[in-house]
């Protein structure tokens, strides 16, 4: 019988997880495309799906920027916050191209932070 610790390779635990990863995710999409072929654009469960999808990814940004891990911890909140401010102002201005609000929020923050580096700005 093949399991976990069948195989003493440095390789195996890597195609282990993948595969497992594989399994477990790509049922779901499986499953989500087949079910979401049947409903309704308008349909209040795509409705419901739609909002939740957009709450849990609203989370995940308000996280990254009020509470974030690694080298973005080191940029001031307020910097964070202006970023992404002009980064969702430049993404409306310019017909919803979210390579300009890309552009705009990383410049900011880079160009802030060689501001903030080379003391012409107090953080």
């Amino acid at each position: 019988m093949i399991n976990y610790a069948s195989f003493d390779t440095w390789w195996w635990p890597y195609v282990f997880i993948a595969i497992a990863g594989w399994l477990a995710t790509d049922i779901w999409r499986w499953l989500g495309v087949l079910v979401g072929n049947r409903l309704k654009q308008d349909s209040a469960a795509l409705t419901w799906v739609r909002a939740v999808a957009t709450a849990l990814l609203a989370a995940v940004i308000a996280k990254l920027i009020l509470y974030p891990s690694g080298e973005l911890r080191n940029v001031p909140v307020e910097l964070r916050l202006i970023a992404v401010s002009a980064g969702f102002a430049a993404f409306l201005f310019f017909g919803k191209r979210i390579w300009i609000a890309i552009v705009v929020a990383v410049g900011l923050l880079i160009g802030g932070q060689l501001l903030l580096g080379s003391g012409l700005l107090t953080g």
